[in-house]
């Protein structure tokens, strides 16, 4: 269950809304980067205190992917490197930050450069942004004093009933956890002897990929990222010239390639880039495409990662 009490923060006045609740204001649907932006991660911090929380989780953090809809023009590190760095490490699901962290991961997502998460602490307390500047915050506690103090910062705690970004009113995609059932299949299926490619997605829009053999499960397996979802496929095709020949004319797509050095990689690119595939491409030990219609992937399986406990939590 999410929270029992439930604010909508924002810089809008509720005298601005009109009867569908439109606001038909003047303020900018972007952040100022500036005294705005500060009074909304003070509220913030307003309603963690009054709720006793120090330490949020992060939960199902999202970067950048091959569309862009932020208002904002993305950055190098999608706004997290001086929080995240060496690559983000640190910032997946499940991972635990500070609360002087947490407003300045808010700050990275009213700036809509490239990063979302949600924050949480086990349902009693819970923030997240949406759209033009929209902030949810819920809490277990009526959080009276933070709802006075963003008043006094120039904005506006609106009670409602619930966050329209709520976890729970979205339907999980995977509830198949990566147990070590799953786990017996994979050997199963490379002791055929064949390879597989596995596509490992460790942050929403982010992912690595591997190419699977008996003898390097165990280490593949032991470099994955918390909580990521896999997704296993056929093995590559080691005829490239057929696979680029059989490029769809009016479709975007996946191409996933080993290259000459054994790394696999990877790029998305509409039906007006193809071309550049062959240059990409070339000295390639193998390669597939893959289609970005969820109606038209069909995997061998679907699963994710779970806890050391067994307990699948990542929210697919």
């Amino acid at each position: 269950m999410p929270p029992s009490f439930a604010f909508r923060t924002t810089k809008y006045s509720p005298a601005d809304r009109d009867e569908r609740g439109h606001c038909n204001g003047a303020e900018d649907t972007v952040s100022d980067h500036g005294p705005v932006e500060a009074s909304y991660l003070e509220a913030i911090a307003a309603f963690a205190q009054e709720s006793g929380i120090d330490r949020l989780e992060i939960r199902e953090p999202e970067v950048t992917g091959f569309v862009n809809f932020g208002l904002e023009t993305p950055v190098d590190g999608h706004g997290l490197a001086e929080l995240f760095p060496h690559g983000l490490t640190g910032y997946y699901d499940g991972a635990v930050v500070s609360v002087p962290v947490a407003p300045e991961l808010v700050r990275a997502m009213l700036r809509d450069r490239g990063a979302w998460c949600r924050l949480e602490q086990q349902r009693t307390f819970t923030v997240h942004v949406g759209w033009d500047q929209y902030v949810y915050v819920g809490s277990d506690q009526p959080c009276e004093a933070a709802v006075v103090r963003t008043r006094e910062l120039g904005l506006f705690a609106e009670p409602i009933t619930s966050s329209p970004y709520d976890a729970d009113l979205e339907e999980p995609e995977v509830t198949q956890a990566a147990d070590e059932e799953f786990w017996e299949r994979v050997r199963a299926e490379l002791a055929a002897p064949r390879m597989l490619l596995v596509e490992e997605t460790y942050l929403r829009n982010a992912t690595r990929w591997h190419r699977l053999t008996e003898n390097n499960l165990d280490s593949v397996r032991a470099a994955l990222g918390p909580r990521a979802l896999l997704t296993v496929w056929p093995d590559l095709t080691p005829d490239v010239d057929a696979v680029l020949a059989a490029l769809p004319e009016d479709e975007s797509v996946d191409f996933v390639w080993e290259a000459a050095n054994g790394t696999i990689r990877h790029v998305t690119v509409d039906e007006t880039h193809h071309h550049q595939l062959t240059t990409l491409a070339a000295g390639a030990r193998a390669a597939c495409t893959l289609p970005l219609a969820v109606e038209e992937r069909h995997p061998l399986f679907h699963v994710a990662l779970p806890d050391s406990d067994v307990v699948l939590r990542a929210r697919w």
